[in-house]
Order: C-alpha cells, then sequence, then structure tokens
C-alpha cells in the first residue's frame, strides 16, 4: 500500500514530503503506472464543478470586460469584433436567460454603449481623427447596437431611469449567486475529494482544489481561512494515524465545512453595515428636505436625482451674485462633457430665483437670452433639427421674453450695441440696459422651424401637427415686429418685414379671392362682415411691407427677396400685368446668376409661378417662355429645391449633397411638378403644332421646344399605340389629333377625368382654365387645318369654318385676317360671300423637289471648295471670292425670296405629293 494512507497527514509540509517518497521508489512498470495516474488525477482536480448559468454569464461577463477596455482606448474595430462574439455568447445562453431573466450586467453595457457610441458619432473633430478601419467600425456597431437594443427597450429605459438602483441589485444578486456556488462547489468538492481517497490521490492536488473552491471570497478572508486550516491540520493529523481513511475523509469533509460557515457569517455581517450607511444617509437627504419643504415618496416610484443647489445656505441672493452664478454656468458652454440638458435646468432654476427674490426684469431678461441661446445650442450639429419638446420650451421662452419686454417697454432697452461693461441689471432709478438681440433669437427660431419641416415625412401625421406651430411661429414674428417698429431701427425693422413676407407669399388668401368674385357662399351678412373685419388682406400686407423694404433698405439681398416673393404673391392672385411689370422693373434676369443658392431657388419659384399665371390668363407664349429655362434643363425638380437627383459622386460630395438638402423648400411650399410639366406641354404644343404645319418643308425649319419634340419621338417610336395614360402620352394624342384639324379629338385628351383631377382641378379657377383650354385648342386647331389642306381648296367659306370648329364669325374672321397680314397664308377675303379665296401661285410637287434639290446642291458645291481650300491652301476652283460671295447671295435671295413668297403654297403642292403617293 501506498505511504499516503498509512500516514494519512493532510497538511501541506506533509503532502510534499510523502509526494517526494513516493516518484523515487517507483521503478519499471510501476512508475509508469504512477505516471499516468498522476497525469489522469491532476485533470480531474483542475476540473471545478459549477452550473451551466455560471458559465454562461462567466463567458459573458469575460468579454464585456474586453468591450469595456476596448472602449477606454476607443479601439471600435476591437469592440465591434467582441460585441459579435457577445452576441453570440448570448444566444447560446438563451435557455438561461428565459429562466433567469436577463441580467442586469447585460442591460447595462447595452445602455453604455449606446451612449458611448451616440456621444462619439457627436464628436465630429475626433471622428475625422479616426483612421479608416475605426470610422468604418463605429458606423457599423451603431447601427448594430441601434437595431439589437430595440428587442430591450423597456430594460434600458428602466435601468436609465435608476441606474444606481440596477447596480445595486446586480451586486446583491452576484454575491448571492457567488454565496451558492461556493456552496455547490464544495458539495462537488467532497464528493471529488472522497473519489480522489479512493483513487489514491495524492495530497497536493487535493489542498489546491479545496483552495478553488473558496478563491471567490476576497484576500482577507481567504488569509483568514488558510489560517484555520493550519490549526485543523495539526488535529487532523492526529486522529488521522489513529483511524483508518474513510475517518480521515470524514473529519476533513466536516472541517471543510467549518471553515465554509465562517466567511456567510462575514457575509451577514457585511450586509447591516451596509443597511446601517444606507438609513444614515436617507435620515439626513429627509431632514434637508424637511427644511426645504419637499416630501417623501414612498416606494414604487423611480428615484429622483437630488438637485444640485444653486447657492450655499444664508447667502444673500442679489443681483451680483446671480450674475456671477450665470457667468458660472455659461462658462461650461459648449466645453466637451459638459451636460447641456443639466445646464438648461440651470438656467431656469436660475430664472426662479431671479423672479422669486425680485431682482428685477433686467437679470431676467438676460437669463432668459441665455436659456434660450442653450436651448439652440443643444444640438451641437448644425444640420440636426430640434426635438419637439425643446422646440416647444423654445417658443415659450420667447413668447416670454417678448411679454417682459412688451410689459417694460420703456424700461427696459436691448441691443447688441450695449456692451457687458455698461449693462444696467439692477433694480434702480434708470432704465434696465441688457446686451442681446430678439430679432437673431426670432430668425435662429425660423431657421429651426423650417429644419424641422425638411426633416420630417411629409405624408405623416407628425408634419401636420408640426406645421400647425406656424401659426404660432408667425404670432411670434408679428409681436416682434410691432416692438421694433417702435423702438428698433430701419435695418431691423426690414429684416423682421422680410420674415413675414416669407410666411406669406406662397400662401393663397381665399377670403380675399372670394370677396374679388363676390360670392356669398351661402353665409350670412354678419357673418360675411365678421370674415372681412379679421384682418386686411393679404395683398395689402404684402404690399405695405415690400413698399417699406424698397424704400428703406440698404442690402441688395433682403430687397431682392422682397420683389420676388412681390412678383410670386401677384402671380399667385392671376394679377399677370403687375407681376410682369415688377419683373420688368426690377432687372434681376440680367444679374440673378451672382445671388447666392437660396435667392436663385426663389427667382426659379417665381418664374415658374409666373409662367403658370400667363397660362391662367391665356398668355400661352409668354407662359411657355417663362417656363422654358427650367421645363428644358430637365432639372426642375433640384432647381426648385424641392428635391435632389441622383448624381455621381465625382460631380458631388457628401458635404455639397448636405448643403444642398438644408436649402430644400419644405413641403408645404412645393410647387406641383406634373402641373407644371403638363402647363409647359400644352403651352408648346398650341405653339408648335402650327407652327409644324407652317414649316413642313423648311429645312431650316427651328424647335420652339425641345422637350416637347422629344416626347413627340417616344411616342411614335412605341410599337403598339394603346389609349394614353400618363399626363405625357394625354398630351402627344391630343398633338397628332391637332395635327390633323381633329379639335374635338384633341380637346378629349386634354380634358377629361383623369386630367381633371391630376392637373387642372388644382387651379383655383379651374373651370374658367378649362373654358379658355378649349377656345386655344379651336383657334390652334383652325389655324392648322388652314395650313394643312389650303392646297385641296380653291375656297372656302369661313361660315362652314365656323361651323365646324364651333367659333364665332367674327371670331374666324379675326384668324384668318391676322393669318393673311403676316404672310403665313396665301389667300384674300371676299367680303360678300364670306369665303376666303386660295391663291394658286404654289409650286408644283416637282418644282418642290427641284428647289430641295438645287439647294441640296449648292450647300455640297460649298463644303466642297471649302475642303479643297483647306488641302491647296489658297482659294482656287471656278469661283473666285467675290463670285462665291456672289452665288451665295443669289442662292440666298432665290431660296429666300421664293420660300418668302411661295410659303403657303409650297406646303400644299407637298400635302398633293403625299395624296397622291398614298392613295
Amino acid at each position: 500500500m501506498s505511504r499516503f494512507f498509512a500516514t494519512g497527514s493532510d497538511s501541506e509540509s506533509e503532502e510534499s514530503s510523502s509526494a517526494d517518497e513516493i516518484t523515487p521508489k517507483a521503478t519499471g512498470t510501476t512508475f509508469t503506472k504512477q505516471v499516468l495516474l498522476l497525469s489522469d488525477d491532476e485533470e480531474d482536480t483542475k476540473r471545478v464543478v459549477r452550473s451551466a448559468k455560471d458559465k454562461r454569464f462567466e463567458e459573458l461577463t469575460n468579454l464585456i470586460k474586453t468591450i469595456r477596455n476596448a472602449m477606454k482606448i476607443r479601439d471600435m474595430s476591437k469592440c465591434l469584433e467582441e460585441f459579435e462574439q457577445l452576441c453570440r455568447a448570448f444566444v447560446k445562453s438563451k435557455n438561461i436567460v428565459d429562466k433567469e431573466g436577463v441580467p442586469k450586467f447585460y442591460i447595462r453595457l447595452l445602455a453604455d454603449l449606446e451612449d458611448y457610441l451616440n456621444q462619439l458619432w457627436e464628436d465630429k473633430e475626433g471622428k475625422k481623427k479616426m483612421n479608416k478601419n475605426n470610422a468604418k467600425a463605429l458606423s457599423t456597431l451603431r447601427q448594430k447596437i441601434r437595431k439589437y437594443n430595440r428587442d430591450y427597450e423597456t430594460e434600458i429605459a428602466n435601468y436609465k431611469e435608476n441606474p444606481d438602483q440596477s447596480a445595486e441589485e446586480e451586486e446583491e444578486k452576484d454575491e448571492a449567486e457567488s454565496g451558492s456556488s461556493s456552496e455547490s462547489d464544495d458539495e462537488g468538492a467532497e464528493e471529488a475529494t472522497a473519489k480522489s481517497f479512493l483513487k489514491k490521490e495524492p495530497v497536493p492536488d487535493a489542498s489546491k482544489f479545496l483552495k478553488g473552491a473558496v478563491d471567490d471570497e476576497s484576500d482577507s478572508d481567504d488569509d483568514e481561512d488558510d489560517e484555520d486550516w493550519g490549526s485543523d491540520a495539526v488535529d487532523s493529523s492526529s486522529e488521522s494515524i489513529e483511524g483508518d481513511g474513510t475517518s480521515l475523509a470524514k473529519a476533513f469533509l466536516k472541517k471543510q465545512e467549518d471553515g465554509d460557515r465562517q466567511p456567510e457569517r462575514k457575509k451577514e455581517k457585511r450586509k447591516p453595515k451596509q443597511r446601517l450607511e444606507r438609513t444614515e444617509e436617507e435620515e439626513a437627504e429627509d431632514l434637508q428636505d424637511e427644511e426645504q419643504g419637499w416630501e417623501k415618496v414612498k416606494g414604487g416610484v423611480p428615484l429622483v436625482k437630488e438637485k444640485p443647489k444653486m447657492f450655499a445656505k444664508g447667502t444673500e441672493i442679489n443681483t451680483a451674485v446671480v450674475v456671477k452664478k450665470l457667468n458660472e454656468i455659461l462658462q461650461a458652454r459648449g466645453k466637451k462633457g459638459t451636460d447641456r440638458a443639466a445646464q438648461i435646468e440651470l438656467l431656469h432654476a436660475l430664472a426662479a430665483i431671479a423672479a422669486e427674490n425680485n431682482l428685477g426684469e433686467g437679470i431676467l431678461v438676460k437669463i432668459k437670452f441665455n436659456i434660450i441661446a442653450s436651448l439652440y445650442d443643444y444640438n451641437p450639429n448644425l444640420a440636426a433639427f430640434m426635438k419637439a419638446d425643446m422646440w416647444k420650451k423654445c417658443l415659450d421662452c420667447i413668447d416670454e421674453l417678448l411679454d417682459i419686454l412688451f410689459n417694460n417697454n420703456n424700461n427696459i432697452f436691448i441691443g447688441e450695441n450695449i456692451a457687458e461693461d455698461s449693462e444696467n441689471l439692477a433694480v434702480s432709478d434708470q432704465p434696465f440696459r441688457v446686451r442681446g438681440c430678439i430679432l437673431t433669437l426670432v430668425e435662429r427660431m425660423d431657421e429651426e422651424f423650417t429644419k424641422i419641416m425638411q426633416n420630417t415625412d411629409p405624408h405623416s401625421q407628425e408634419y401636420v401637427d408640426n406645421l400647425k406651430d406656424e401659426a404660432r411661429v408667425c404670432a411670434i414674428i408679428d409681436r416682434l415686429l410691432g416692438y421694433l417698429e417702435a423702438k428698433g431701427s430701419t435695418e431691423e425693422v426690414c429684416r423682421v418685414y422680410l420674415r413675414r413676407i416669407m410666411h406669406t407669399y406662397y400662401k393663397f388668401d381665399y377670403k380675399a379671392h372670394r370677396r374679388s368674385l363676390g360670392l356669398q357662399g351661402g353665409e350670412s351678412k354678419s357673418e360675411q362682415d365678421q370674415e372681412e373685419s379679421e384682418g386686411e388682406d393679404s395683398a395689402v400686407i404684402m404690399d405695405r411691407l415690400c413698399k417699406f423694404i424698397y424704400a428703406k433698405d440698404r442690402t441688395d439681398r433682403i430687397r431682392t427677396c422682397a420683389i420676388l416673393c412681390h412678383i410670386y404673391h401677384h402671380a399667385l392672385h392671376s394679377r399677370w400685368y403687375q407681376a410682369r411689370d415688377l419683373m420688368l422693373m426690377s432687372h434681376l434676369q440680367d444679374n440673378i446668376q451672382h445671388a447666392d443658392p437660396p435667392v436663385q431657388i426663389l427667382y426659379n419659384r417665381t418664374m415658374v409661378q409666373l409662367g403658370i399665371c400667363a397660362f391662367r390668363q391665356g398668355m400661352i407664349k409668354d407662359a411657355h417662355n417663362a417656363l422654358l429655362d427650367i421645363q428644358s434643363s430637365g432639372r426642375a425638380k433640384e432647381l426648385l429645391g424641392q428635391g435632389l437627383l441622383m448624381r455621381n459622386m465625382q460631380e458631388r460630395n457628401a458635404e455639397q449633397e448636405k448643403i444642398e438638402k438644408r436649402r430644400q423648400v419644405p413641403f408645404h411650399m412645393h410647387i406641383n411638378l406634373e402641373l407644371l410639366e403638363c402647363v409647359y406641354l400644352v403651352s408648346a404644343m398650341l405653339l408648335e403644332i402650327p407652327y409644324m404645319a407652317a414649316h413642313e418643308f423648311d429645312a431650316r425649319r427651328r424647335m420652339i421646344s425641345k422637350q416637347f419634340h422629344h416626347q413627340l419621338r417616344v411616342g411614335e417610336r412605341q410599337p403598339l399605340l394603346g389609349p394614353p395614360e400618363s399626363m405625357r402620352e394625354h398630351v402627344v394624342a391630343a398633338s397628332k389629333a391637332m395635327k390633323m384639324g381633329d379639335w374635338r379629338t384633341c380637346h378629349g385628351f386634354i380634358i377629361n377625368e383623369k386630367m381633371n383631377s391630376k392637373v387642372w382641378d388644382l387651379f383655383p379657377e379651374a373651370q374658367r382654365v378649362r373654358e379658355m383650354l378649349v377656345r386655344k385648342i379651336q383657334e390652334e386647331s383652325l389655324r392648322t387645318y388652314l395650313f394643312t389642306y389650303s392646297s385641296v381648296y380653291d375656297s372656302i367659306s369661313m361660315e362652314i369654318l365656323s361651323e365646324m370648329f364651333e367659333l364665332e364669325l367674327p371670331t374666324v374672321h379675326s384668324i384668318i385676317s391676322k393669318m393673311i397680314i403676316n404672310e403665313e397664308l396665301m389667300a384674300s377675303l371676299d367680303q360678300p360671300t364670306q369665303t376666303v379665296v386660295m391663291h394658286r401661285t404654289e409650286p408644283t410637287p416637282l418644282q418642290n423637289m427641284a428647289l430641295q434639290l438645287a439647294e441640296k446642291l449648292g450647300g455640297l458645291v460649298e463644303n466642297n471648295e471649302r475642303v479643297f481650300d483647306l488641302k491647296q491652301g489658297v482659294y482656287g476652283g471656278y469661283f473666285n471670292r467675290d463670285q462665291k460671295g456672289g452665288y451665295q447671295q443669289k442662292q440666298g435671295y432665290q431660296r429666300g425670296g421664293g420660300y418668302q413668297q411661295k410659303q403657303g403654297y409650297q406646303r400644299g403642292g407637298g400635302y398633293n405629293n403625299q395624296n397622291q403617293s398614298n392613295y
């Protein structure tokens, strides 16, 4: 038998000596067995019996420690890698998490990591200093954590409400788990030691294993336990000499249980101390709360952090002390790590203290100025927009500030030109003097409102709710307008007038429109009088504000914006002649390309509205000219500030794209792009189709509208022509019908239920626009018919034309007379018979072809001579320079003169030739 059972000692000294004595005596086969036995036993002793929960949670905590270390050194790549491993490990722990719940330390990491990533994301300077891998990992990890945290929103919210409480619960839970795990480890140790005795296990491994069971305790506990084990070893050695191995094992296990009881007692001793400390702190807080008039809220309500005290107890609150405290708060503004929300709360608390101690309106106005500035600074990113709660606070603060200024109109002077040294904030006989500019704050508020509307989904209810705030914004601007008219400079009045104009110019005044039409709408007289007395027309307001700016403004930009808004408002309300005259007198089109992009966008919007106004008034040519530049570019959406077109990164980088997005017009100010395109195409159709019919055989015919011709070519290329569906297809189909002189079909394609709902019903006076369109289609179809079919007739009665196109006889007479005067139609009017007599002087089809051949041959000769001259270096050939010039003039004269004289009849011959070839 081994000497181990003979001695039965479990002290460390005897264990080492017995192990030393065993190894030298083993020889031959016994040596190899002993070595194998030791190696197997070593594996048994190193294995710790733990629950699956402990294993999984230990794996999670190790990964969390690695992530926190990576967060300290800003290693985003490592954070991303470890976070992915953490997610996989958490999925493996799903069964345990379902039983036990999501561990608090896991929720704590998710919340801290998200806050940490948001802080890094807002730090633009820090992001620029990151290398490419870290920056990429930061954006990837931010997206992942935001997506991942959606599943734990409630847990994270609870943690953020009570971070201290959750941390204490986590510590208590960890202590309880460590206690239970130590007990389970001890039980495992009992079984392991019993087996090891049966396996003739050497003592050193057993002692190491027993130490490992107690390793979860603190260092002081380990030292005390080691001393206890030393005293027990002497007793056990004496008992083991007398008894056998089994009794030794029992004695050994008994002492281990005794040793484990002591740390539990110490734990029980610790908890009362912690509770005593907490109760003492709570009693102290309760005494403070009672002194300040606070009441303690019972359990079940989340704990509220105690607000920091503004002033020490017993401090005399006066203006100097409050100003000093205000400067202390403002010194932290803009610094990294400053809690902006807490800063705003401190300023509110300071304002409340100043009001409570009646320190006067001067200090209150100064604090309000700083509160509003802090609300604007809450978002450090210029492109970010204010959150809803901050926006409401901002409006409330500006209203309160204006209330103070109006209530003490003659006692408070504010301005940017007042130096801080010359401020008078204390209550005295002199009026208060405060440094600050209320106009700048209101302008910034207006810009924030625009940003809110730009960044809200226009098709959501939230957009409608935000748009309701515009009435409040306009009310604030009106109040400021009244204040500055009394106390502000001319420049400030012009600036605030422009703000008011920018909120008025794009709105259609339905009340004024109904009053101008004289429609009662079923209202009684008193109701209508009340409606009229509510306020003056927007036209009167615009006229008054704009004329003041025209007279008083010294900056070109404000005047330019005011003129454009005035023209837009005139055009929107169908005051075509006023709008046109103002545009022509201003000469803005000459130098608008030098203006800044927002003014250019406003100019484009004004020109588009001017074109639509001309179309409503029946000025088709003016409408086409006004819309030509915008529509021919193919970038109407971008030029009007209503969206960005897809472009390559070479043409526009990310920074430029952000800048352009900030210039976009809010959705409620948009101009309908489909209506705009339809107006342009219909105008082009009414001009282009008669022109094409008049110049059918002219080789040098120019296009009035390239976009319209493009739509015609697209329609011709279609292999299968079905009924039109889109707005463009309707216009193309109508153009083909007008080309044949069929005005009824053209009218059916332009005015129908689908086109009404898409386009025509969007106009304020939709029925009048439709009637105007029908009239224009009839007149232009008549002109097209005469151009196309004049060669077929010797004479035609004007009564028949009047019946065909449903026009009055004087109208038909007028149209034909204009065509004859302009030499578009070679004919004469016979008054007694009311007929149009065609002049048969047109060339035959053969002559038409000969003229075209002669023209082409002339061009060929000129090209041939030009090429020959380039090769020879001198002018050669049959003609000299003068002769060639004379030849060209002669050809031009023949072509031009023949064309001018016989213009109308060349078309007729061509049409004859077409008919002959077709039939």
